[in-house]
């Protein structure tokens, strides 16, 4: 369940806030929910955690690596078995399983590669943005410029206006009338009006709506980031991974970002190849359908560490890293899928805390932490497929004004 800061009951508690011609005024914080901001000092939070949990280890880090590649080897060396069967059923069985498995391997291959972004693979820079760009080329993501928004995502995670991805929209911007006044909602309690929903609306809060916007998550949310920004910050042009002049950019970057293109297109050229030797039926079974699992778990993992309706987002002012850093929740995948994915999901907050904490020291880290931050210490046990549709349902906008906001529906 959720820790007790957040376990606040969904209404819609503010801080009396004045009002001026139905626009609220800013002279004083306005905290949503009454929410009491987290005052720890980064300093106070890493002296929680032995020393020996930042120590990193190539060696180690190699060894994961070795193990996920024969892991991937071997399931595509079975499957190279499947269309021998003689068994039609066993075939169309086999084929599925594979896809799964494979795309379960290949996800725990990125968060290798994602661990090489943050330098907490090994000491060595070196060894780090080689080995992450041989695997993150792999799977066809831009290593560096991944690496260099995803850093900003880490520098900025709940800021309203600098985090780079799972951005909310906020009220105008999903096309609602601007907040009533403190009287007006005031009345609207008292005449037993429990919700607003303008007709315009309806179709949005239909659940084959809700459905229709996962399933498009889902299957294009990851290349959609990479190529569009899709949920990231808004910059009035087309921004994306690929080219150099993007704003998430800046001109040092230039060579890092024909390296991350460099990578893709040499991948890409294999795919074409394996295609012209074999076919593209094969290429498809072997390579496409587990690289879609593989953006399916990366979206779903995603979407949940950073969008949940008691999760707090800042405004300038009022954020700081370690704020920020607490906007994500824990949760666990099941034994098998948390090991397979190297504790990324149920360590996700001593990893927003302390990126370079090697994956393998994160569970120790998070035990000190969770007794350390207390109520502000996130973990949701809801079953991954509720939370999932919960997080579509209830997270669809936060408040055009507010220096701590929350999710509304």
């Amino acid at each position: 369940r959720m820790g007790p800061p957040n376990a606040i009951d969904a209404g819609l508690t503010h801080r009396r806030v004045a009002y001026s011609n139905g626009i609220a005024t800013t002279d004083k914080p306005v905290y949503e929910r009454n929410y009491q901001v987290p005052d720890f000092s980064i300093k106070e939070i890493r002296e929680c955690i032995p020393a020996h949990c930042f120590e990193r280890s190539g060696v180690r880090g190699l060894c994961y690596v070795a193990v996920d590649l024969v892991y991937m080897s071997l399931l595509f060396l079975a499957a190279t078995q499947i269309d021998k069967l003689e068994n039609t059923l066993l075939r169309y069985l086999a084929w599925p399983v594979y896809w799964v498995l494979q795309g379960i391997v290949c996800t725990g291959i990125w968060i290798l590669g994602h661990e090489c972004g943050h330098q907490s693979f090994s000491t060595s820079k070196t060894l780090n943005n080689t080995v992450g760009w041989i695997l993150h080329s792999f799977l066809l993501i831009p290593y560096h410029s991944w690496r260099i928004s995803h850093s900003k995502h880490h520098k900025a995670t709940g800021h309203m206006t600098k985090d780079q991805a799972f951005v909310p929209n906020t009220r105008s911007q999903v096309g609602l009338a601007p907040k009533a006044s403190v009287a007006q909602q005031e009345k609207a309690e008292e005449e037993e009006v429990v919700e607003e929903v303008e007709i315009g609306h309806f179709d949005e809060e239909s659940p084959i709506v809700t459905l229709a916007k996962m399933a498009r998550q889902i299957l294009i949310g990851w290349p959609a980031y990479l190529f569009l920004n899709a949920s990231g910050q808004n910059y009035g042009r087309w921004t994306s991974h690929f080219h150099t002049w993007s704003p998430i950019f800046e001109s040092r970057n230039f060579s890092d970002v024909l390296l991350s293109d460099f990578g893709v297109l040499l991948t890409l050229g294999g795919l074409v190849y394996a295609t012209m030797q074999t076919s593209f039926l094969a290429v498809t079974k072997y390579y496409v359908i587990p690289y879609l699992f593989v953006n399916f778990w990366l979206v779903v993992i995603t979407f949940l560490h950073h969008t949940d309706p008691k999760m707090p987002h800042y405004r300038e002012g009022t954020f700081n890293f370690q704020r920020g850093a607490l906007c994500t929740v824990d949760r666990s995948f099941g034994k098998f899928l948390d090991h397979m994915f190297h504790g990324i999901a149920h360590t996700h907050v001593a990893h927003h805390l302390f990126s370079q904490i090697p994956f393998y020291h994160a569970e120790e880290a998070t035990a000190h932490l969770k007794k350390f931050l207390g109520k502000y210490y996130i973990y949701d046990d809801t079953p991954i497929a509720v939370a999932y549709w919960r997080s579509f349902r209830e997270c669809r906008f936060v408040e055009d004004e507010g220096d701590v906001v929350f999710y509304k529906k």
